[in-house]
């Protein structure tokens, strides 16, 4: 839908066209996506839960993994449930403020998953690297800051996607080929050259994830050499944990390298790749890390028993 005020057109809403325009898939689709949340969101509370209500779980690592939880929790919520009403919808409309709140907390959650991702590196490379060192420097105070830092590195990171988007003017289709809203998309509807605002976002996100991506990489690499020389108790452990870091460094970096680092065309495997990346492997990466993990798996079985038993 669209107003015209003194010539000027303003878009007021946005139709999604949805993953597939097939009934039978979409019922698929829908039945596959729903059993998935409501196996796989219980068990994100349950790691969030099982973290809080133990004292043995207050080191650093643990508490970056309850945030991780959380944070990949919330990011279900911002694009899943509305694709399943959506399947059931024979237009799919999205208002333009709801297309903005949409785009804002996509990235203001998706890089605080990323800049996480490098806290928990840092955490493990210090543990590791420098052992006598660890308590002095990864305090309780230490942990805050982090994460205040990131929320406000992730809130300026998506201040600056909305605001590149906000001055387009939108006066053509209001038809969005995909499931949710997201800039390479909303770009491509605005009726002017767009040019320097796709290398603006393309260079804030691909910049981002690829330093990221790159500096988790070296990291881990560093910490697998260091591991060489420890025992060999103490390095099964170390490299089993640094091994579910890097999975799932993989699935997340994965999808939002193939999205956000190259030119806005598309492509037919966008959609595919972008259901993975907002739906399912935000809520696969706290339980892969916790089904690799003895202590924080000992803890919930005496939670879920305690709880049982009463």
């Amino acid at each position: 839908m669209k107003m015209e005020i003194r010539n000027t057109t303003v878009m007021t809403e946005f139709i999604l066209l949805g993953l597939t325009q097939s009934r039978d898939l979409q019922l698929l689709i829908f039945v596959l996506v729903l059993v998935f949340y409501l196996i796989v969101l219980p068990g994100n509370f349950l790691i969030i839960l099982t973290i809080v209500s133990d004292p043995g779980l207050s080191a650093p690592l643990y508490f970056f993994l309850g945030n991780l939880a959380f944070l990949d929790a919330s990011y279900s919520f911002i694009v899943a449930p509305r694709m399943l009403m959506d399947f059931f919808s024979e237009r799919k409309v999205i208002s333009y403020p709801g297309c903005i709140t949409q785009l804002f907390f996509l990235h203001f959650l998706g890089v605080g998953e990323m800049f996480l991702l490098v806290f928990m590196a840092l955490d493990r490379y210090i543990a590791i690297c420098r052992p006598l060192h660890y308590s002095a420097i990864m305090k309780p105070r230490v942990c805050y800051a982090f994460m205040g830092a990131l929320f406000l590195g992730s809130f300026a990171h998506a201040f600056v996607q909305v605001a590149l988007i906000l001055h387009l003017p939108f006066c053509g289709s209001n038809q969005l080929d995909n499931f949710f809203c997201d800039a390479p998309q909303v770009v491509q509807l605005a009726c002017t050259d767009t040019l320097l605002v796709e290398v603006l976002i393309v260079s804030n996100n691909g910049l981002l994830i690829l330093l990221c991506f790159l500096g988790l990489l070296a990291s881990y690499a560093v910490i697998l050499f260091h591991l060489k020389g420890c025992s060999s108790a103490g390095k099964r452990k170390a490299v089993s944990t640094c091994t579910t870091h890097i999975i799932i460094v993989f699935l997340m970096f994965g999808p939002a390298i193939f999205i956000y680092t190259r030119p806005f065309r598309t492509f037919s495997a966008d959609k595919v790749v972008s259901l993975f990346h907002t739906v399912i492997f935000p809520l696969l990466n706290p339980v892969i890390y916790t089904l690799r993990n003895q202590e924080v798996k000992a803890s919930m079985k005496r939670l879920l028993n305690r709880h049982m038993t009463s």
